[in-house]
C-alpha cells in the first residue's frame, strides 16, 4: 500500500496528497501526516483513498468527541483540535478568495462554543443519515446538539420517533413555547405529491417531486419564534433558519456596523431576519425573497415596519422591479445579501456592480461562490475592507463568511 505525507486540507474536508503527480483525497486525514493508505476509487486525474496506518500523526489530531463518528454524515473534523479547525477552515475560505484573484484582508474569526450550539436538526426515519451512504443511524445523543435536542433524543426512543423526514428546531432562545416547557419544536414534512414525466431524451420515467412550500399560509404547528438579541423573530420550522444562534447573534452586529440612511436592500431576506435590525437604521426597507412562505413570516417579523417586499426571485427583481423602487423611494444607500450556495444570480451581481450602491454586506455559505461574486464586483468598482469567517458550524469543513465591501471614491 502506497505511503504518502499529506499536503493540505480542502474544501470537502479532505486532505490532499499526491503519488507521482497525481491527486489523492484522503478523509479523515490532517495536513503534514505520513499515511499508510489504500486506493478506494482511481479515476483519470485523481484517486480517492482511505487512511490503512497513520505513521507520524499530526499534533493537533485527537480522539472523536462522539462514539458515532467516522459513521454518521454529520461532521467531519471532530478528530482535529478545535483552535486548528477554525484555523483550516480559515485556510479554505482564503484560498478560494485568492483563487479569485481577491487581495484578502486579514479573515477574522466570528465564533462561539464548538459543542451543543446546533439548534436546528433532521432526522430520517428517526436518525441520521451515515457517511456517504443512506443508512440510518440511531441516535440518542450528539455533542452538536442543544441540550433540548439532547434531550429529546434520550427521551424518545428510535422506534417511537416519526418515520420520513422531521425537522426539529430545540433552543432556549424559544419564545413561542411558554417557560416550564421543553423548548422544542418537531415538524414532520407531509408527503409529497408526485407526478410521473416522461423523459423523452432518454426515454426514462422519471418522478417530479412536488415544491414543499406551497401557498401563503403560516402552520401554526411548524411555527417558532426566537429571541436574538431582543428581537423577536418568527419563521416555520420546515424553512431555512440559522442553526448556530450564538453565532448569529455575534454577526449581526457586524453586518450593520457603519450603515446608515434613508433606504436599505434586504437580497434573499428569508424570513426578514436581518430586516427587523435594519428597519431600526433605515427609514424603508425592500426584501426580496423567491419563496413566499418565508415572504409570510417576513411580513409578520416586519409588522409596523416601514417596508416593501417582493416574492420573486433575485433575477426577476432585477430585470423588471429595481428601477421603479428607486424612482418610488431613492437609491439604496446599502444592501444585505445573502444567496443561496450557488451564489448570486447573475442578474443581480451585475445590477449590483452598476448600481452605485455605497455599502454592500455580503453573506454566503459557500467560499468559491462568494469569492467569485465579491471578485466582480472589486472589479467593477468596489473594495473589500473587511472579510470574516462565519464559524457557524463546528466539527465540519462547512464555511460561511461576511465580506464587507465599499464603493470606491471616484
Amino acid at each position: 500500500m502506497p505511503i504518502v505525507t499529506t499536503e493540505k486540507l480542502i474544501s470537502k474536508g479532505d486532505c490532499l496528497a499526491q503519488i507521482d503527480g497525481k491527486k489523492v483525497f484522503i478523509p479523515y486525514a490532517l495536513p503534514g501526516e505520513k499515511l499508510e493508505i489504500e486506493i478506494q476509487k482511481d479515476f483519470k486525474d485523481y484517486s480517492l483513498a482511505s487512511i490503512k496506518n497513520i505513521i507520524e500523526a499530526s499534533p493537533y489530531r485527537r480522539q472523536a468527541l462522539c462514539p458515532l463518528y467516522y459513521k454518521c454524515g454529520g461532521c467531519n473534523m471532530q478528530h482535529i483540535e478545535d483552535e486548528f479547525q477554525r484555523k483550516l477552515r480559515t485556510e479554505i475560505l482564503k484560498e478560494a478568495f485568492e483563487h479569485a484573484v481577491v487581495a484578502v484582508p486579514e479573515i477574522q474569526v466570528v465564533e462561539d462554543s464548538s459543542l451543543a450550539y446546533r439548534a436546528r436538526f433532521q432526522l430520517h426515519d428517526g436518525g441520521l443519515m451515515g457517511a456517504k451512504s443512506n443508512t440510518i443511524i440511531a441516535v440518542d445523543s450528539c455533542p452538536c446538539a442543544t441540550e433540548e435536542i439532547n434531550l429529546y433524543l434520550k427521551e424518545t426512543s428510535f422506534s417511537a420517533r416519526p418515520k420520513g423526514r422531521v425537522h426539529i428546531f430545540a433552543s432556549s432562545k424559544i419564545t413561542s413555547i411558554p417557560q416550564g416547557f421543553d423548548k422544542i419544536i418537531v415538524a414532520e414534512e407531509s408527503l409529497k405529491e408526485e407526478k410521473k414525466v416522461v423523459n423523452t431524451k432518454k426515454n426514462l420515467k422519471m418522478k417530479k417531486v412536488k415544491a414543499r412550500f406551497e401557498g401563503t399560509s403560516i402552520n401554526p404547528q411548524n411555527a417558532c419564534t426566537v429571541d436574538l438579541l431582543g428581537k423577536s423573530i418568527g419563521f416555520d420550522v420546515l424553512g431555512f433558519f440559522q442553526s448556530n444562534l450564538a453565532v448569529l447573534e455575534k454577526t449581526i452586529p457586524l453586518l450593520l456596523d457603519g450603515l446608515k440612511g434613508s433606504n436599505v436592500l434586504d437580497m434573499y431576506s428569508g424570513a426578514g431576519t436581518f430586516s427587523v435590525f435594519l428597519s431600526d437604521i433605515f427609514e424603508n426597507v425592500t426584501m426580496v425573497e423567491h419563496n413566499k412562505a418565508a415572504m409570510v413570516w417576513a411580513e409578520q417579523n416586519m409588522a409596523g415596519k416601514k417596508h416593501e417586499s417582493f416574492g420573486v426571485s433575485g433575477k426577476v427583481w432585477a430585470s423588471y422591479h429595481a428601477q421603479k423602487c428607486i424612482k418610488n423611494n431613492g437609491p439604496f444607500d446599502a444592501v444585505v445579501i445573502d444567496p443561496p450556495r450557488s451564489g448570486m444570480e447573475k442578474e443581480v451581481c451585475s445590477w449590483l456592480a452598476s448600481s452605485g450602491i455605497k455599502e454592500i454586506r455580503s453573506l454566503s455559505c459557500d467560499a468559491v461562490t462568494h469569492a467569485r461574486d465579491v471578485s466582480f464586483l472589486i472589479k467593477n468598482g468596489y473594495s473589500l475592507k473587511k472579510l470574516y469567517l462565519l464559524d457557524f458550524y463546528p466539527q465540519t469543513c462547512h464555511t460561511e463568511s461576511l465580506a464587507i465591501l465599499t464603493r470606491k471614491e471616484l
